[in-house]
């Protein structure tokens, strides 16, 4: 009887059938877009043939974020969420659709996947605020963390079928075409089922756009030290921990497979974030969350590191498994911890200053490696990103001493008790 009412509880959020109806719609898109990736990585290299291209690959999709940050942010609060995210799925149904329409006019210069990957950047920007700040008007309170670890389960999930459908069906087809157009269609279907949610919208004051309500969620975040911390740390240790961006070069010249083993290796860190994020939805964290974080990221940077020596198909897949498994530790301790202490007016620009940080430390993150790995080779710059990670660990458990001190992060209660302590 217990054990039937523990699993009832670890299933609670999907008694709300606007949860339910969006993670169907998050699934499709983020399969959609992993599909896409893998198709892009290894079209540009074989275009290329050098590492620093895949690092631009990144940059294409993270300049965007940088710069419109304060709008979309905005633009989530102002308008309402669920209308913001079928557009966004809509615009990347016509990105995969214009992706598919250069290479079937035989694109031979990476020039043009750049340019459609920057409207990728734009999208993604408008996505990221609208994505994150509609998850509590889906749940109820009490139903929230259950609603974040599942969040994660089923974002996680897509990216373990999105690379590896992604590569196999480059493999079948020889080409990038058919997973540009499948990953066309999966985002018109997202679009369809964001259409039918139903949000319980609560009244918020629609401040007019001026510099100071703009940036209203940079000051929030400034003034937070212990999210500041938390979030900063996140991109300091993955932007230096950037291996995935380099995964083409080690599947191709140091592991010696194909798109059918690219795709397993996006498919791992997904895996391990996966079954993380199923045991942490059932065996909620508890205790003290800020050394759980800090432990969590240095596994990251230890094997980071593991990945960048292996020489071995299968040691190479367990440590990008645990690497994806630490990481959803420090995920959802970040995501639960941002969004209860944020007022729901605020959620969307407070949301897109997170995200400039969660897309400095993945697409940036891209960039530097590709940049690193060209300077000193790919091993060198995979076990560097490690190390560094490590030490950013060490700097930043000694400037944020709230992070070593942080508890149980379960309401806003707790975490204004632990900001005074």
């Amino acid at each position: 009887m217990s054990t039937t009412a523990d699993a009832r509880a670890g299933r609670a959020a999907f008694t709300h059938p606007a949860f339910v109806l969006f993670q169907v719609a998050r699934f499709l898109i983020v399969s959609a877009v992993e599909m896409q990736a893998v198709a892009v990585g290894w079209q540009v290299y074989e275009i290329t043939k050098r590492p620093i291209d895949l690092g631009y690959v990144g940059l294409a999709q993270f300049l965007p974020g940088i710069l419109l940050f304060p709008i979309s942010g905005h633009a989530a609060d102002r308008f309402e969420r669920r209308d913001v995210l079928s557009a966004c799925y809509a615009g990347y149904a016509l990105c995969f659709g214009l992706l598919l329409a250069f290479t079937e006019r035989g694109v031979r210069s990476a020039s043009a996947i750049y340019a459609v990957l920057i409207l990728v950047g734009v999208v993604r920007s408008f996505n990221g605020a609208a994505s994150r700040s509609i998850l509590p008007q889906l749940v109820s309170a009490e139903h929230f963390p259950n609603a974040v670890a599942w969040n994660a389960t089923v974002f996680q999930g897509a990216t373990i079928l999105g690379p590896s459908f992604g590569g196999l069906l480059y493999a079948a087809s020889h080409g990038p075409s058919l997973v540009y157009g499948i990953a066309a269609v999966t985002a018109v279907a997202a679009t369809i089922s964001t259409f039918r949610i139903k949000p319980e919208t609560k009244p918020r004051p629609r401040e007019p756009m001026s510099f100071k309500t703009v940036f209203a969620g940079l000051r929030f975040i400034w003034s937070k030290k212990l999210i500041l911390g938390a979030i900063s740390l996140d991109l300091f240790a993955v932007l230096l921990g950037g291996a995935v961006a380099l995964l083409p070069v080690y599947a191709r010249e140091i592991l010696h497979t194909g798109p059918w083993g690219l795709g397993l290796l996006r498919t791992a860190p997904g895996v391990g974030a996966a079954l993380m994020a199923v045991l942490l939805a059932h065996r909620p964290l508890r205790g003290r969350s800020g050394p759980t974080l800090l432990w969590a990221v240095a596994g990251f940077g230890v094997f980071t590191i593991i990945f960048g020596l292996s020489r071995n198909l299968v040691v190479s897949l367990v440590a990008l498994l645990l690497l994806g498994a630490s990481d959803m530790i420090s995920v959802i301790i970040r995501a639960t911890l941002t969004l209860l202490a944020t007022p729901d007016e605020m959620r969307g620009r407070v949301t897109a200053v997170d995200m400039i940080f969660i897309g400095t430390s993945n697409e940036f993150g891209q960039f530097e490696s590709g940049v690193t790995a060209q300077w000193f080779g790919t091993v060198p710059a995979v076990v560097i990103g490690g190390i560094g990670t490590l030490i950013v660990i060490a700097l930043w458990a000694w400037l944020f001493p709230e992070l070593r001190r942080a508890g149980e992060l379960t309401s806003l209660g707790e975490i204004k008790e632990i900001e005074k302590a």
